[in-house]
């Protein structure tokens, strides 16, 4: 197979153009996040099954013949664990892939676990050794090393050898439709805006809040958003969460008192005190009357854990009669999700058709069920 190192526009040109004959092609990214809210991509890696390319983002200036193919709903587009990548994608171009698929996804649906990784499918189909030791190397320093570039292009193509092996032995199954729709979720999730007047919700510890206080939290996890997007930072490098949880806790009056909150970081202080009293003084002109409501705990509800086991239980009694695992059809946080919904916990209005069990493959084989089986029997906790 060909391997091409990409890192002018004409060349790319040309690259895509090949590419966009293709049916198929298996992609991945190498990028840096360590001290960035948004992933700094470094490379671009690609294959047709006669080329493996690695496309320099840092060299070239315009990579929109990249983004569409992304977007090429006639070409399939195969990406291992892409989760990071879409948000790659997301940030770098506002490019929503069309007509992709995530073999970790469809990996689960064989019986191989959420999270296999990609070394371990490859030697699974291929019983070949990777070599992973440069997973975590700067990929935005120059030049790449013989053994960073060997690596990138080994994630691309052995993809495309394993790529058909495991679609055969998944369309033996009734699965691949299901993880198709898996994975459009999945990037359905990643380009859903995220609402800043929401994130307060999120906040570790902020059940503890009175009506006031929330309020207060609201706009403190309002601004450090903002300021973390301005600035290209880490959220918890403009304010960790326990120091926004104290401030909004004690509502200080000036940054000495401030510092001297418990739990409330120093640094965080120092560099931000000032610009979270004003926020406080922002939060301080709403009227009361739109404080956000007290948040209620789904996991104190009275026999809320009860009637998580019996809608566990009755997920995987369905699931094992369709002989998949309980986890696959279900995890923890999308049963909590479906009876925060049903209770309508915190006013959740969330549409029924956005929540997980109730949508795509899980409606048909347990989510009609399920729904049924709550109004029955959990219309009360």
């Amino acid at each position: 197979m060909q391997n091409q190192y990409i890192e002018d526009d004409e060349s790319l040109v040309s690259l895509c153009h090949q590419l966009s004959q293709a049916n198929v092609l298996t992609i991945d990214t190498e990028f840096v996040r360590t001290r960035t809210l948004y992933p700094r991509l470094g490379l671009l890696q690609v294959c047709d099954g006669k080329v493996v390319a690695l496309i320099d983002p840092i060299a070239i200036n315009d990579l929109s013949p990249f983004w569409a193919l992304m977007t090429d709903a006639n070409i399939e587009k195969v990406l291992h664990a892409c989760s990071e990548d879409l948000e790659v994608f997301l940030t770098q171009a506002n490019c929503r892939p069309n007509n992709l698929i995530d073999s970790q996804i469809m990996m689960s649906f064989l019986g191989h676990g959420l999270s296999i990784g990609y070394a371990a499918m490859v030697k699974h189909y291929l019983d070949i050794e990777l070599d992973k030791s440069d997973s975590r190397t700067d990929w935005t320093k120059r030049p790449l090393t013989a053994s960073q570039i060997e690596y990138a292009g080994a994630d691309v193509e052995y993809l495309y050898q394993v790529y058909p092996l495991l679609k055969k032995e998944l369309m033996q199954t009734p699965w691949l439709e299901a993880a198709q729709q898996e994975t459009q979720l999945m990037i359905e999730r990643k380009f859903t805006p995220i609402d800043d007047s929401q994130l307060y919700l999120n906040v570790k510890m902020s059940w503890r809040l009175n009506a006031k206080q929330l309020n207060t939290l609201k706009f403190l996890s309002q601004w450090r958003y903002q300021q973390a997007k301005k600035r290209d930072l880490p959220i918890s490098f403009v304010a960790k969460d326990h120091t926004i949880i104290g401030v909004a806790q004690t509502l200080p009056k000036n940054v000495g008192v401030m510092a001297n909150i418990e739990g409330v970081d120093v640094l965080d202080v120092r560099h931000k005190g000032k610009a979270m009293l004003a926020v406080l003084k922002q939060a301080e002109q709403v009227d009361e009357t739109h404080y956000p409501e007290k948040i209620k705990r789904l996991d104190e509800y009275p026999g809320y854990k009860q009637t998580f086991k019996k809608i566990k239980s009755f997920i995987a009694s369905i699931a094992k009669q369709h002989q998949q695992q309980v986890e696959v059809f279900a995890s923890k946080k999308q049963i909590n999700q479906f009876l925060s919904w049903h209770y309508q916990l915190n006013t959740d209005t969330t549409p029924a058709d956005k929540i997980d069990v109730l949508r795509d493959w899980r409606l048909n084989i347990f989510g009609e069920k399920l729904l049924a089986e709550a109004k029955s029997n959990f219309s009360q906790l």
